[in-house]
């Protein structure tokens, strides 16, 4: 299966370049901030600039070890369903699920560990280069050497196979057991992360204006909350989609693609959910947290640094990892659909009536995302503002809001609509004929 797994990425190199490109970005992400640890245990380094440099390791790289497992997941997911009837070819010809589930996770693996190698070098100057941000805010003393050693290497290399190799095994596993779905555990795990979520927001007014654990709660709750929202993507999408009055033919060919496609079109929900939620919520908290310490005359400790530095940090990685997860998933699911265009345009659809109709699908995706990812993100940053300022929603809310919505936005309807209009440069008849 080993074989025929590099055999099958010779062949057809296209399919695997989403893939490679997170699982380089992953490594990347990871090996950069993992350089920390490695810098931090020279000798001779003190125990601020040490500490700095480790809760730096510590929670952004958990965060990436997650996001590189998402965005592999996401990639993998659609380039499996694309191959649905090769899988099913491969299984009638007298390959079994588990060999075809290794050739998959071998394909996985074998990328993966190209993408980690490309990430070697990157890495190497990110790392030099969030050192140097460190020490010019005052958080890291400047006589810390850089130090790129066996921690970031193999965290990174590590991390990134294992998480290709889970998710590779988890897309396969759906087509091999025949779209036979565990629905039960899929709900109860979202109930969990909306409980747990919205139990965490509300524990925020146990707290006090000065506990510097303040941030936390809201923080992760608001996490939680979109994780429960993600995981509960297509029930909502379709709970969305019944209640839209849309008319006209994109309007109903959007609509009715939409509901057939909803279970394929989670990922895509997923990483709006997430963005806005993630990104909103800390930025605005941050932004409130230091337009309060300011207002107090008081000057920002090592620790409320560190903290601003690391939500930042994480924001900036999470914008970047879910516009290539977007941008990917967009792509292959678009260009996926050339017969289906052909076939509408068959018909009598219009190029126009195709791309008003990829255009309202975006519309569709983009508002339902936004709207849970917003209600995820009130839920951590209301608490948060009541606790700190004594008011209910911030100022500095709608701005955050906007930007963010326009990224997503941005995002969605570009990857969707410059995809569609190139996969309808290709005549009607040859797009269902190369496709069938």
């Amino acid at each position: 299966m080993l074989v025929l797994a590099l055999r099958s990425i010779r062949r057809r190199p296209g399919r695997f370049v989403a893939t490679l490109l997170s699982a380089f970005l992953g490594a990347a992400i990871i090996m950069t901030f993992n350089s920390m640890h490695d810098t931090a245990g020279q000798a001779g380094v003190d125990s601020v600039s040490s500490q700095t440099l480790g809760t730096a390791a510590g929670v952004v790289g958990g965060y990436g070890t997650l996001l590189v497992f998402f965005a592999v997941a996401s990639t993998l997911t659609v380039n499996v369903r694309q191959r649905t009837a090769e899988l099913e070819l491969l299984r009638c010809s007298g390959a079994t699920p588990a060999q075809i589930k290794r050739m998959v996770v071998g394909e996985a693996v074998a990328v993966a560990l190209v993408g980690a190698a490309l990430a070697v070098g990157p890495a190497m100057l990110g790392g030099r280069a969030l050192l140097d941000m460190f020490q010019d805010s005052g958080q890291v003393a400047g006589s810390v050497e850089y130090s790129f050693g066996p921690i970031a290497l193999l965290s990174g290399v590590d991390i990134t196979l294992l998480a290709s190799a889970g998710a590779a095994f988890l897309a396969v596993r759906r087509v091999t057991r025949r779209g036979r779905e565990r629905a039960g555990a899929k709900r109860f795990l979202a109930c969990a992360a909306l409980v747990t979520g919205a139990a965490g927001a509300c524990s925020t007014f146990l707290l006090s204006a000065s506990d510097e654990a303040l941030m936390a709660p809201p923080a992760y709750g608001a996490i939680l909350l979109s994780v429960g929202f993600a995981l509960l993507s297509p029930r909502l999408l379709k709970g969305v989609l019944n209640r839209l009055p849309l008319r006209g033919a994109s309007g109903w060919l959007a609509v009715r693609n939409l509901r057939e496609r909803a279970d394929h079109l989670a990922g895509i929900l997923v990483s709006l959910i997430l963005f806005t939620a993630v990104s909103t919520a800390t930025v605005t908290m941050q932004a409130v947290e230091s337009d309060a310490v300011e207002a107090s005359g008081l000057v920002k400790s090592v620790d409320a640094k560190n903290l601003e530095t690391l939500n930042l940090t994480v924001v900036g990685i999470i914008a970047v990892f879910v516009c290539v997860m977007l941008v990917n998933s967009l792509y292959a699911a678009t260009t996926y659909r050339s017969r289906e265009f052909g076939q509408q345009r068959l018909a009598g659809a219009t190029p126009g009536q195709v791309l008003g109709m990829v255009a309202v699908e975006g519309v569709i995706m983009t508002l339902t995302g936004v709207f849970f990812g917003t209600v995820a993100a009130l839920a951590g940053v209301v608490p948060f503002t009541v606790v700190r300022t004594d008011a209910v929603l911030p100022d500095q809310f709608p701005g955050v809001w906007l930007t963010m919505v326009a990224v997503s936005a941005a995002v969605t309807l570009g990857t969707s609509l410059a995809t569609a209009r190139r996969v309808l440069r290709t005549p009607a008849v040859g797009a269902v004929a190369l496709a069938a």
